[in-house]
């Protein structure tokens, strides 16, 4: 067993090098953090928004349900992060952020995640304040695989199942998963019905007797890869499927009845070509989400409308063409990107009376060009990006079509101050254009068009700076950043319509963490993260200046303890300040801080079979990690207070894996 011994080679993994570990470790390096092996660790869930949650301070999680929980990263969350998931890209159906890009892959097929903060992603469409790259399992060599059994309480149980092999040059893989859980229960012992009672929930958003103690999700997972290479080519086909059925969402007014998804991915590559082409990549990618959601189970279906659903679809496909060379020390990346993004959806009452549109067939095609620079001069290591894109975006219910031509750019420089410390300073800008709920979205009731068609386009300038030092048994890093929002896309309850806004804001924080060998079979890992929020002036009518989303004081701290070469086991604390700096204008409120404490032990019985037992919130301490920014739609009390959703209590699990 490699266990955690090898937190101590953290300090070279700043400088790139890397390591294989059998737990999920944080590496970090000048410009990104990486989350190594998810799939071996995080097979208590599907939800990855979760698990980043829990290992980075800087990622929070939107929780809305018992699985797929959208994620916030320095206080941006929907179109101002950018997922992508092997290259390629995908868009939830839900306007209202039920099934998050996120939650489009699970746990169990992922091999490792990056996340990279700020506006220095130049290659991928739409990347404003950071971008969460997230890698799934590559067929290996030989014939080998895993099986996965896996319980916990709230009645969770999951099985997986993987079967990889092949030649040097042929190679596929092949994974399959099924999970579903009862409703947790918050440290009350309340599940979901009793939470949205004892919050004074007005009655029509309810669920019905017969259905308040129903199941909270069943979900299935298939992913296939296939590689194949001859002499300088290589080809990738991959092939990602997931069908998730009646997934609750308690404080929204609607319920997901199916959540489908596939990705497909096609990645062609050729090395060598000459003095002009060190590697030439070639990658195609097409997704597309089926997503009707229902008050079914609620109290307000059983009115003269029935059953009402909102029937919607979103799908994306797109190309790039990546070329790398190496000039006179010059490295150099450039090439095409191009995107087209569709959303659609319809409502329906009575369960299938055509009632109106949701959003109308809105269309985004991206085209853009790209340029990375990369070049050694002395101590300094010099990154320059540069990308162009051409944006138009064009619906169906006759509304104002708009175009957007912006330039993007960055550059980032690491200077070597000596052999163990490296300092960086970065300053870029980037662009995202409002998407389709934001310009066309329309509420069901009464019409009202919620969209606002002549939105611009949002503009983050930032700085980042800091430092990156190891020492003889650990490493450090300082993280300090400040972020100009141009024209943010906000949300203002109060207009009577076109409820989204233009406003400028900043964001500013730091970030510090690292980790330390206390002794050969002790480690531990530690992180901070510190955010502040501010709109240049308040909406119209308002008058607090706090930017929504913008999450407290974090601060996670593990060790990692090894007893022998076949057991070890992980405390881990997580603690978050009380959210005291909340835009209450826009429907936030005062959340209580939290100090949680997790525990985990791996024991290896032999060559093939492995036990991980777990226990989260292991002192059941009831908290709720998510605020209630009107930009979601929640429902509300007799009092018209937005009703937030409580976390789960004590949570204990165990997985059993067995590999061959």
């Amino acid at each position: 067993m490699k266990g955690f011994i090898s937190l101590s080679l953290l300090c070279s993994l700043a400088l790139g090098a890397e390591i294989n570990l059998d737990t999920v470790t944080v590496e970090e390096s000048i410009d990104s953090v990486k989350v190594n092996d998810v799939s071996g660790e995080e097979l208590k869930s599907a939800d990855l928004g979760e698990a980043l949650s829990k290992k980075l301070p800087f990622v929070e999680i939107s929780r809305r349900s018992a699985i797929a929980n959208d994620i916030i990263v320095r206080g941006q969350k929907r179109d101002n992060i950018n997922v992508i998931i092997d290259g390629g890209k995908i868009y939830g159906g839900c306007p209202n952020r039920m099934d998050p890009p996120i939650s489009h892959v699970v746990t169990n097929n992922i091999d490792y995640v990056e996340v990279d903060e700020g506006p220095y992603d130049v290659e991928n469409f739409g990347t404003l304040s950071a971008d969460v790259k997230v890698y799934t399992k590559k067929p290996k060599k030989g014939l080998n695989g895993e099986i996965n059994l896996n319980a916990g309480r709230f009645d969770y149980k999951k099985g997986s199942f993987t079967l990889s092999g092949g030649s040097e040059d042929i190679r596929a893989l092949i994974s399959f998963s099924k999970e579903d859980s009862g409703q947790y229960k918050d440290a009350d012992g309340d599940k979901f019905q009793d939470q949205l009672i004892k919050a004074g929930t007005d009655k029509k958003y309810l669920y019905q007797n017969r259905y308040e103690d129903m199941d909270a999700f069943s979900k299935k997972s298939f992913l296939g890869k296939l590689f194949l290479r001859k002499d300088k080519h290589s080809l990738v086909f991959s092939y990602t499927s997931n069908r998730s059925d009646d997934v609750l969402y308690p404080n929204t007014p609607m319920d997901a009845k199916k959540d489908d998804s596939d990705l497909y991915n096609v990645k062609y590559s050729i090395d060598n070509l000459g003095s002009f082409s060190k590697k030439l990549e070639v990658l195609y990618y097409y997704s597309k989400v089926k997503h009707p959601m229902s008050n079914f189970y609620r109290n307000s279906s059983l009115g003269k409308m029935g059953e009402v659903v909102n029937d919607m679809f979103s799908r994306i496909y797109g190309a790039r063409v990546k070329n790398s060379l190496i000039l006179n020390g010059l490295a150099l990346d450039f090439g095409v990107d191009a995107s087209d993004r569709k959303w659609d959806g319809t409502y329906y009452k009575k369960s299938s009376v055509f009632w109106r549109k949701s959003i109308n067939d809105s269309v985004t095609k991206d085209k853009a060009l790209f340029l990375v620079m990369k070049k050694d001069i002395s101590n300094h290591n010099l990154k320059i990006g540069v990308r162009y894109d051409s944006v138009d975006i064009s619906n169906g219910g006759g509304l104002n079509e708009p175009s957007y031509n912006y330039l993007s750019a960055n550059i980032f420089d690491t200077y070597k101050l000596n052999q163990n410390t490296n300092l960086f300073f970065g300053i870029g800008r980037a662009s995202r254009v409002p998407d389709g709920r934001e310009l066309y979205f329309v509420e069901k009731t009464k019409g009202v068009i919620i969209g606002t068609p002549d939105l611009k386009k949002v503009s983050n300038t930032e700085v980042d700076g800091g430092i990156l030092r190891d020492f003889e048994n650990g490493s450090m890093k300082l993280k300090a950043f400040y972020s100009r929002l141009s024209n943010y896309i906000y949300f203002d309850l109060k207009r009577p319509s076109h409820k989204f806004v233009n406003i400028d804001a900043k964001v500013y924080g730091l970030e510090f963490s690292g980790s330390y060998l206390a002794k050969d079979n002790l480690a531990f890992e530690y992180g901070v993260s510190y955010l502040k929020g501010r709109k240049d002036e308040p909406l119209p009518g308002q008058r607090d200046r706090d930017l929504a989303d913008i999450t407290p004081f974090k601060i996670r701290v593990a060790a990692n303890y090894i007893y022998d070469d076949t057991l070890d086991f992980t405390v881990e604390t997580i603690a978050r300040d009380r959210w005291k700096a909340f835009d209450s204008d826009n429907g936030e409120s005062e959340l209580a801080g939290y100090v949680l404490i997790n525990i985990k032990a791996n024991k290896e019985i032999n060559d093939k079979i492995r036990l991980t037992f777990g226990v989260d919130n292991l002192l059941n301490r009831k908290y709720a990690s998510s605020n209630t920014y009107n930009d979601l739609t929640l429902v509300v009390t007799g009092g018209k207070r937005k009703v937030k959703l409580f976390d789960p209590g004590r949570y204990l699990y165990l997985n059993v894996n067995y590999s061959f």
